[in-house]
């Protein structure tokens, strides 16, 4: 099986940075597509960022021109730099990837178990 888990949420005052991490693991023939989701109190889960494995990217307007998303295909990780910080940004951040397991297997979306990002003074 494969495993996604993030690292790097916490808490930022406003106008502050946070850089997230996902690392996947286990079996991984390869990874076509990962992805940052989030999800608010009371709000749908939405996508943040995602990108390809050829590093083409797409964002959600809300964060277009503060956050980053990169990925190392070598290491199998994701990243997301978060800068300029809102409240707005509050929610439990989730990683999301379309894997490959084996050359056998189709591709199939994981998750991770969110990471916690608060924007609070």
């Amino acid at each position: 099986q494969v495993h996604l888990v993030e690292s790097g949420g916490g808490l930022v005052q406003p106008g502050g940075s946070l850089r997230l991490s996902c690392a996947a693991s286990g079996s991984i023939f390869n990874i076509y597509t990962m992805g940052w989701y989030r999800q608010a109190p009371g709000k749908q889960r939405e996508l943040v960022a995602g990108i390809t494995s050829g590093g083409r990217t797409n964002y959600a307007d809300s964060v277009k021109g503060r956050f980053t998303i990169s990925r190392d295909n070598a290491k199998n990780t994701v990243n997301l730099q978060m800068n300029s910080l809102k409240s707005e940004d509050t929610a439990v951040y989730y990683c999301n990837a379309l894997v490959r397991a084996t050359v056998r297997d189709a591709a199939t979306d994981y998750w991770g178990q969110g990471t916690q990002v608060t924007v609070s003074s």
